[in-house]
């Protein structure tokens, strides 16, 4: 017996749009997922990362039921956003399957680069990460969490910064960090990631 699928958010990293998610929302779409994908605003760093999460929240109120359970996604920045809405803004209780993609989950030195807040938020042992380190594995506990890293990320710094103490990981040797929105085999793991 198969299991209607639910629907997927997708929520982008810095300097993206949700029109990063273009390979990926053609590979699920071709599989039968009804995607969601919103634009941050900003999209930069210069606005704190809770503040980011809070409209993940408003756009799950005027997108989904009351009730609907939906599948998230989070790419690099995104995918810290998506652990605040998670685990401070009650996601977990409405969320599935979260599968975070080549996120900085312990932090990244090339947010060192700028002095913006979100980026600030960023860096390894900022409070903030710190904070949704605390109780990852509880508060994450209700969600089914799989995380995809490749060890050539160039954006996370260093790369195994991505890696989480809970859920799948799954390592791809993607060669460059936007190509896991786009390579064959991270659209398939993403894919068996949201079928789980």
């Amino acid at each position: 017996m198969t299991h209607p699928l639910n629907p997927v958010l997708l929520i982008h990293g810095f300097l993206d749009r949700h029109t990063v998610f273009k390979p990926l929302t053609r590979y699920l779409g071709q599989q039968g997922w009804e995607i969601h994908a919103l634009d941050l605003q900003p999209n930069d760093g210069r606005q704190a990362l809770p503040v980011l999460a809070s409209q993940i929240e408003t756009y799950v109120h005027q997108h989904f039921g009351a009730t609907q359970r939906f599948d998230l996604v989070g790419f690099s920045m995104g995918g810290i956003v998506t652990r605040y809405y998670l685990q401070r803004l009650g996601g977990n209780q409405r969320v599935e399957r979260y599968v975070s993609i080549s996120a900085p989950n312990n932090g990244t030195l090339s947010a060192y680069g700028l002095p913006f807040p979100g980026i600030r938020q960023m860096r390894p042992d900022s409070d903030l990460l710190q904070d949704l380190n605390r109780d990852v594995a509880t508060a994450l506990e209700p969600v089914k969490v799989t995380w995809l890293w490749t060890p050539f990320d160039l954006m996370i710094l260093p790369a195994k910064s991505t890696k989480l103490p809970i859920g799948t990981g799954v390592q791809l040797p993607v060669p460059l960090h936007p190509w896991m929105l786009s390579d064959p085999r991270a659209l398939k793991a993403i894919a068996e990631a949201l079928q789980q």
